[in-house]
Order: C-alpha cells, then sequence, then structure tokens
C-alpha cells in the first residue's frame, strides 16, 4: 500500500504531552530546547502539528495564541514557533500547517506573527505584510555608573493583589485582553516587578524569565525609557546569566542603553500581520513581549 504523501498527512491538536517532541523539533533546527517556554505557550495557547511518518516525534508544528474577552471570538492571534524538521525540510509541510491555520483555523481572525528572514517569503505568500521589526539582544549587562534615574517612581516586586491592575494596564498597552497569559506570569517568571508613580497608579510592569542557559526579559510595559531602563536593571540584578530581550527597534535609546550595557545584537525579526494594519494597543509603552512567539 503506498504511504501518504507527506502533505497529505493529518493534522492534530497538540497537548502539554507533547512538549517533549517539541523541544526536540526545536534542538532538531538548532535551535534551542527551551522546554520552559514551550511548556507555556501550549498550556496558554494551542498547539497544531503533524506526527513524523517514521514514527520519530513531529514532523511539524506551530502554536497559536489567541486573544480578546474570554468565552467571545478571539480579537487577534500570534502564531509562532512554527517548525519543521531537518529531514522534511523543503517538502510543503510549513506551507500545508500555515494554511490550515491561517485559512481554516483562525479564518476571519486578524493574525500576527515575527517571521525570521528564511520564513518571511512565506507568510508574504500567505497574506502578511511587514508592518514593524524587532531586535533580539543578547549579553551580560553591567549596571549603569550613574544609576538609575527613578526619583519620581518606584519598583517593587508585585504582589498578588497587583494582578488585576496588571490585567488593566497590560490591556489598555497591547490593546486587547490578554487575560490567560497574564495570569501565568506569577508561576513561569523568577521575579515579576511593578513600577508605580507618588501617586501609586501603576505605570509599568516588568519580569524575567528562565529559558536555558538565560533569562529572558519579558514582559516589558513602561511609561516612558527612564521607567523601562529602571526595570530592566531591577530585573537583571536577580540574576547572574545573561540576559537576552526583544525590542521593537522604534526603541531607539533604549536600544542603545542596552547595548551601552553590554547586550549586542543577535538578529532582527520582521513582525507581520494580516486583516489588520498594525498590531492593537499603544506601541510607546510596549518595549518587550513575553516572547516573540506570542505576539
Amino acid at each position: 500500500m503506498t504511504p501518504p504523501h507527506l502533505t497529505a498527512l493529518p493534522i492534530r491538536a497538540l497537548t502539554v504531552d507533547d512538549l517533549r517532541h517539541c523541544a526536540d523539533l526545536s534542538e532538531d533546527r538548532g535551535w534551542p530546547r527551551e522546554d520552559h517556554k514551550w511548556g507555556l505557550l501550549l498550556a496558554a495557547g494551542h498547539g497544531y502539528g503533524i506526527d513524523a511518518p517514521d514514527g520519530r516525534g513531529l514532523a511539524t508544528v506551530c502554536v497559536v495564541t489567541r486573544y480578546g474577552p474570554p468565552l467571545a471570538d478571539p480579537e487577534l492571534a500570534a502564531i509562532g514557533m512554527v517548525l519543521v524538521a531537518e529531514r522534511y525540510a523543503r517538502q510543503g509541510l510549513g506551507r500545508r500547517l500555515m494554511t490550515y491555520i491561517c485559512d481554516d483555523v483562525l479564518k476571519g481572525i486578524p493574525l500576527t506573527l515575527h517571521a525570521t528572514p528564511y520564513g518571511r517569503p512565506l507568510y508574504e505568500e500567505l497574506g502578511f505584510e511587514t508592518t514593524g521589526r524587532a531586535e533580539m539582544l543578547l549579553g551580560s549587562f553591567s549596571p549603569d555608573p550613574a544609576g538609575p534615574a527613578q526619583d519620581a517612581f518606584r519598583v517593587r516586586p508585585a504582589g498578588a493583589g497587583d494582578i488585576p491592575r496588571i490585567l488593566r494596564l497590560d490591556a489598555e498597552v497591547f490593546g486587547t485582553d490578554r487575560t490567560h497569559l497574564v495570569t501565568r506570569l506569577p508561576a513561569f517568571t523568577d521575579l515579576l516587578l511593578v513600577a508605580e508613580d507618588p501617586s501609586g497608579e501603576l505605570i509599568g510592569y516588568g519580569a524575567i524569565w528562565p529559558n536555558m542557559d538565560t533569562h529572558v526579559i519579558g514582559p516589558l510595559v513602561a511609561r516612558d525609557t527612564g521607567t523601562a531602563q529602571t526595570l530592566v536593571t531591577a530585573l537583571a540584578a536577580s540574576t547572574d546569566r545573561d540576559l537576552r530581550t526583544d525590542v521593537d527597534v522604534r526603541h531607539e535609546e533604549l536600544l542603545g542603553w542596552l547595548k551601552d550595557r553590554g547586550l549586542g545584537s543577535v538578529a532582527f525579526n520582521a513582525v507581520m500581520t494580516r486583516d489588520i494594519p498594525a498590531p492593537p494597543g499603544d506601541w510607546t509603552r510596549r518595549w518587550a513581549p513575553i516572547t516573540v512567539a506570542a505576539g
């Protein structure tokens, strides 16, 4: 009996039980395994994949994170972690999975993703347009000798009572409800901080989470550059690992400051959208995502 063509293999929903296979696929393509991140994405989002016909895990995979009010149709969906096993590359599997996700699973829903130069041509064929860029930085952070300028506000660890306030600020800055993702931050991150002005108003928040041998700073939401810098400095003081973060290239002052502090440029990703002119919300207060895979 002739086996089905690769692109005729069934696509299935993934569960947290598929985490190891997802991490294996990351490693297969030369990416870090990132088990911790995969756990968040599969719990807060929806994974889709095709089982490898040779029985060795997954042939292709992606994760979708939907945003919007609970029990309502999504207002926005982010697509991330699109991977095809090396032994099945360039045989139409990535296109098959992405076409299914965009035109069937998420039909009519505004979409966003961060694209590498390798993946960008496929996404353009599927109707995505480049609407921005993010720069990935990595390195050992050295505090500013002058110290943070925070006379007008204070930074402190977030408590349980801060979560509703963080959710309100996050929805305002990101332009959509992300409760199912943000409420996982206390368990997912090693440190979650809030920034308040003298009246006690929340003007920013940031987190740091472990990823293999680095710590990632994200999300980072702040009223202005000074607030963002102070949050980064406080988060960096909690670890001796190298730091990694992804920053919107329009935040030139913060990018320059981070590079002066020891972080170097690793790569640029295109921010792409479909059926929406740009990601919603206020980009001026959105400095770094939890992970580019979640938008």
